[in-house]
Order: structure tokens, then C-alpha cells, then sequence
């Protein structure tokens, strides 16, 4: 296993782990987090953003050296997607299950509707069951504009949700409706772009679908 691959899988072992001690945070009593200063920064959620973060980082590191010391192997294509998913879907359907994680966050009004959620897994899943007819029938389908333009829009939006809608929070009343904010715009552009790409990729590939 390759430098890239184990950074890929180190990812993999991340998210899994953060997913554990959610759990367990979940199921422990009332906790009053304390918050960041008057930003309505929650700092548990503030931990979550840094790896977050540098997780999303990680993404563009193994790429790079995979490329740069023409490390691409088999093992790698196959793990870095996967890497990718958990850790965009975790985030999302974390971000969703307000009620679960309400015992340590009190003050957070950001979040991620379920419908939005439950479009973008969708979208992600059927473009990789397009893939892998795809790759089946020795037709490979490459990622296109929109389908980064997604991804650069998902890590933000989910940035901005982890951050409690901060800074933007300062320019309207804090009795605004969380579905009105800068940071739920965000989501919906998110939601948008994710769903339209996917109805892109299959327009253009649908003779994939047909082909026999």
C-alpha cells in the first residue's frame, strides 16, 4: 500500500471514528458545550469542522501524490470514492438528525433538511451505479464541471452548517428563520447542483443504459 492509499484509508478509519464518538456522545446525558465566544459556535461542532476540514484536505493530498509520483493503482481508485462518500454522507446525515445530537448542542439552529439530504445521497448513488454499468461495459465515465461545482458547493454548505451559520448570523435578526439563512441558501444551492448534475450525467450517458 502506497503513500496516497494510506492516506486514502486513513481517511476511511477517520470518518469511522468520528462516526463512533458521536454515538457515544449521543447516548451520554445533557451536556452544556460551551460555546465560542458570542459567535453561537458550538466547540464540539467546532472540532468537527476542523477534520472536517483537513479530512477534505486529505481528499486533495492523496490525489496529487497518486498523480505527482505516478503512484494510481487499482486499490486506490477503489478506496478514494468510498473514502469520499462516508465522509460527505456522514456529515449530511449527521447534520440532518438534529434530535440526535441536540443533548450537546443547544444553540445550534443550523442544519441540513432531510429532504435535501436524501436528494444528494440519491444523486451519488445512482451516478455510481451509472459508473459501474459503465465501467462493465468498458465505458468509462468521467467526472464533469458540475459534478465538482457539487462537491465544492457540498464541503461548503457543510462547513457553514458546522459553523452555526457564522459569520453571516450577524447580518439579520437572530430571530430569522433558520430556513431564510445565508447558510440554508447555501444547502439549497447545494441540493440544486448535486441533483442537476446527476440528471446530467445520465442525459449524457444514457446510451450506456441502452447499450447492450
Amino acid at each position: 500500500m502506497n503513500l496516497p492509499t494510506k492516506i486514502t484509508f486513513s481517511r476511511i478509519i477517520a470518518t469511522i471514528l468520528l462516526i463512533i464518538a458521536l454515538f457515544v456522545l449521543s447516548l451520554l446525558g445533557d451536556i452544556r458545550t460551551p460555546m465560542l465566544g458570542n459567535t453561537r459556535i458550538n466547540l464540539i461542532f467546532l472540532i468537527i469542522f476542523a477534520f472536517f476540514v483537513i479530512a477534505s484536505y486529505t481528499d486533495h493530498l492523496d490525489g496529487k501524490l497518486a498523480r505527482k509520483n505516478n503512484q494510481v493503482t487499482d486499490l486506490g481508485k477503489f478506496l478514494d470514492p468510498v473514502a469520499d462518500k462516508l465522509l460527505v454522507s456522514t456529515m449530511l446525515i449527521f447534520l440532518a438528525c438534529t434530535g440526535v445530537f441536540s443533548n450537546y448542542a443547544h444553540e445550534q439552529t443550523a442544519f441540513i433538511p432531510v429532504w435535501c439530504v436524501i436528494i444528494m445521497v440519491a444523486r451519488d448513488t445512482v451516478v455510481d451505479a451509472l459508473r459501474f454499468i459503465g465501467a462493465q461495459k468498458g465505458v468509462v465515465i468521467a467526472a464533469n464541471i458540475f459534478g465538482k461545482l457539487k462537491t465544492v458547493l457540498q464541503m461548503v454548505a457543510i462547513g457553514a452548517v458546522l459553523l452555526n451559520d457564522f459569520p453571516f448570523h450577524y447580518m439579520y435578526p437572530s430571530n430569522t428563520n433558520p430556513y431564510l439563512t445565508v447558510t440554508a441558501f447555501l444547502v439549497y444551492a447545494a441540493t440544486f447542483v448535486s441533483f442537476m448534475s446527476g440528471v446530467i450525467y445520465v442525459w449524457q450517458n444514457r446510451k450506456v443504459l441502452a447499450k447492450n
